[in-house]
């Protein structure tokens, strides 16, 4: 039997990889289960929600309408703006206290630089696009999830794309390469690294890293991350076939 430990100087030693398995059954190229729904939110112009393993994430999707303040309005484009919060009970850590924090204006200040890339804003001068995601129960990866419901959220919204964006996190647990770190990966491996990609072009829009990699253990991961991304866009794409074939749709249920 083939085994990695990892060692928390003091406590008992956790393992996250034995036999080529990691601690919840799935293999180390292997994404948990993601179910999307878009559409869930009535009163938005679009919206998604999506479980991710134990993630549980809405998003919503207001606009283009008028830019308030006045000042903010661009001539040239929509402006984006994007807030990603975390509910205070979604996790038992420090970041889940109400309201907002270093980590949540980081996170929405990535996923709307990640989405700008690809959305068409030059459509809607004057005006702003708001989306809004709440993490109901998070389970490490919860900025990937995020940008992956929101680019449903968008979609559903009519919001012009040149491509449709999805990530996941790659990293390394107990010295091995793995795909969408769980949350003992994210908090014990030795580095983690967000990364977004559109679809047809594979443009890296998102890139993190947290930890030490080699150029070497970064291009397999970019592989992984391609064939990952593949993956999560035939669910998104979906989503949004499921909600668009039938003209009434049930209401969507928590």
């Amino acid at each position: 039997m083939t085994e990695w430990v990892i060692s928390l100087g003091g406590t008992k030693d956790v393992q996250l990889i034995i036999d080529g398995k990691r601690t919840d059954g799935r293999t180390l190229d292997e994404l948990r289960a993601i179910r999307i729904e878009a559409g869930v939110i009535p009163e938005a112009d679009g919206s998604s929600y999506i479980e991710w393993g134990n993630n549980k994430i809405v998003c919503g999707v207001y606009g283009p309408r008028e830019c308030i303040p006045r000042h903010g309005a661009s001539p040239y484009g929509a402006t984006l703006k994007c807030r990603y919060m975390m509910s205070p009970f979604s996790s038992l850590e420090e970041h889940s206290r109400s309201g907002p924090s270093r980590r949540s204006n980081e996170l929405s200040k990535v996923i709307r630089e990640a989405l700008e890339n690809v959305l068409l804003l030059g459509k809607f001068p004057n005006t702003q696009i708001e989306i809004y995601i709440d993490v109901l129960q998070a389970d490490g990866g919860t900025r990937t999830a995020s940008l992956t419901a929101a680019a449903v959220a968008l979609a559903n919204a009519g919001i012009p794309m040149k491509d449709m964006v999805a990530a996941v996190a790659v990293g390394k647990a107990s010295e091995t390469l793995v795909v969408d770190l769980n949350k003992p990966e994210d908090n014990l491996g030795q580095s983690d690294m967000p990364i977004a990609m559109s679809h047809r072009d594979k443009n890296l829009l998102l890139v993190q890293m947290d930890g030490l990699l080699t150029k070497e253990e970064i291009s397999k991961m970019l592989d992984m991350v391609e064939k990952s991304c593949d993956e999560i866009h035939e669910v998104q794409a979906d989503a949004l076939r499921r909600i668009y074939k039938t003209e009434q749709k049930e209401p969507f249920r928590w």
